[in-house]
């Protein structure tokens, strides 16, 4: 008989009999693994934070913080999770265990209180602990000198704390734990987690876990999961279940047939090519920004926005254009770059652009059975880029309005102007009118501002909690005169 397992601080334990739809906190809170807690069920707290061993972009492995309230614990079958239990190191007979280094700088620092919250910060922190070359980046090296800060977000030991921005604390106060997050150093040589990263990460499994007529199932191979969506037409496709989980968690959704695709070798290619940069739709957010590292300028201005690092450490491309949202982040940005989708079924492969893709609220021209195999960004790209996000907090929002610029300039004229927006319409959309307002044209202020009044115009916002009709419109308009300021300032200096 098939027993799917999960490897839980070193220790393998049976999934049976979870359902398929139990999350990994549901699932560590019922062994006894207390210190996993959960604050929003939505991933937008942190309080449920674990460590999980995946593929690594610079080591085999890298030790990678997840929520543990969204991810179905059947998507871990195979895998290896460390809770805030697992990092400190058992004593000697009779002592007490040896805190990880994280959980002592918390400690004797004072970042915490009530205490909620700190085992998902304890995690986040880990996972930044063991970053390789964080103690080598270079706003690290930049502060180190005089052991200041190199900014306001990398500590003299390289820690970034974007690390931390998928967690909420109420009440202790965020300097206590920013001193605690840049006082860590480096993993000592014998540290097993560190040690653990040198060698690969459990190869995914195929899972057939089944419970009460309800299934969570994950293909080997792409083929596999091709023919499983053609028979089953019932079945929800899942990645980083950054919104699935939502679903399962605050509206009690349940599935028959759960696919995964989050691992399947097919959709987690990353090649550059002469004419094109191909990202695989199940890659995360991490990985591509990492991996990308700063080679496509404007989805690296889009990444430490979108969400936080902990959903990032999750989300897929795929996962956010396959939900059709209109207020996504990632599709006014590949709308600007001209992106296309390789789109997967049983029967073939076919590319479509992304501005033919949506054709409705949460609907594309996707058939069923059909899954995102990659995304596909054209070279050269645009020199002239920008990604304005306006949403009510800095990080870890939902946008009210998302505007995404790629621009070429030459000799003082637009000679070519792509504008992707989201939350103005039904689908994410191109502002055609406003692009041909500008090509052809010198940029200058006069230019800009006869744009800026079309793009105030384009889609039809709405009013709702997060903003005006109104406000998003000015926003649009506003977003060109900032972006204009921006690069004319970055020109004359």
């Amino acid at each position: 008989m098939y027993m799917a397992i999960i490897t839980v601080n070193g220790k393998e334990a049976p999934i049976s009999p979870a359902a398929p739809h139990t999350t990994v906190l549901d699932f560590l809170r019922e062994r006894g693994l207390t210190g996993t807690k959960e604050g929003c069920a939505e991933g937008e707290c942190g309080a449920c934070a674990v460590l999980v061993a995946r593929p690594g972009v610079n080591k085999p492995t890298d030790w990678v913080a997840v929520n543990a309230c969204l991810v179905p614990v059947a998507a871990l079958d195979g895998q290896e999770v460390i809770t805030s239990e697992g990092l400190a190191t058992a004593g000697a007979s009779g002592e007490p265990a040896v805190l990880h280094p994280v959980q002592e700088e918390m400690a004797v620092r004072g970042g915490s209180q009530c205490g909620y919250c700190t085992p998902g910060f304890i995690c986040s922190m880990a996972s930044e602990y063991y970053r390789p070359g964080r103690c080598a980046h270079p706003k690290a090296e930049a502060g180190a000198a005089d052991g200041t800060d190199a900014d306001s977000e990398h500590g003299p030991n390289g820690f970034d704390l974007h690390a931390l921005s998928g967690n909420l604390c109420r009440c202790t106060g965020y300097r206590p734990i920013r001193d605690a997050a840049f006082a860590v150093g480096a993993p000592a040589e014998n540290d097993p987690l560190a040690q653990r990263r040198e060698q690969s990460p459990p190869a995914p499994v195929a899972t057939a876990y089944t419970r009460d007529d309800r299934a969570f199932l994950r293909p080997g191979t792409l083929s596999d999961a091709l023919r499983l969506l053609r028979e089953r037409r019932d079945a929800v496709v899942v990645a980083g279940s950054t919104d699935w989980g939502v679903e399962v968690n605050i509206r009690s959704r349940r599935a028959d047939c759960v696919v995964a695709v989050d691992r399947l070798p097919e959709l987690r290619e990353l090649r550059v090519e002469s004419d094109h940069v191909e990202i695989g739709a199940a890659l995360t957010l991490t990985e591509i920004e990492r991996r990308l590292d700063g080679s496509v300028p404007l989805l690296a201005e889009l990444f430490p926005q979108f969400a936080s690092r902990l959903i990032r450490n999750s989300a897929t491309l795929g996962g956010n254009l396959g939900t059709g949202s209109p207020i996504g982040d990632s599709p006014p940005v590949l709308l600007a770059l001209e992106a296309s989708l390789v789109l997967a079924d049983a029967d073939g492969e076919r590319e479509v652009p992304l501005r033919d893709y949506f054709t409705g609220y949460r609907q594309s021209v996707r058939r069923p059975g059909e899954l995102i195999r990659a995304v596909r960004v054209p070279l050269p790209l645009s020199p002239v880029t920008a990604f304005h996000k306006i949403a009510k907090r800095r990080f870890d929002d939902i946008s009210s309005v998302a505007v995404a610029f790629a621009l070429d300039i030459e000799d003082g004229t637009v000679r070519k102007a792509r504008i992707g927006l989201g939350g103005v319409a039904a689908t994410p959309i191109r502002a055609l009118a406003a692009e041909a307002a500008l090509e052809g044209e010198p940029w200058t202020a006069e230019t800009v501002e006869a744009a800026a009044r079309v793009l105030r115009a384009q889609g039809t916002p709405m009013d709702d909690h997060r903003a005006s009709a109104g406000y998003r419109s000015a926003m649009l308009g506003q977003s060109l005169l900032k972006m204009y300021a921006r690069t004319t300032e970055a020109v004359s200096s």
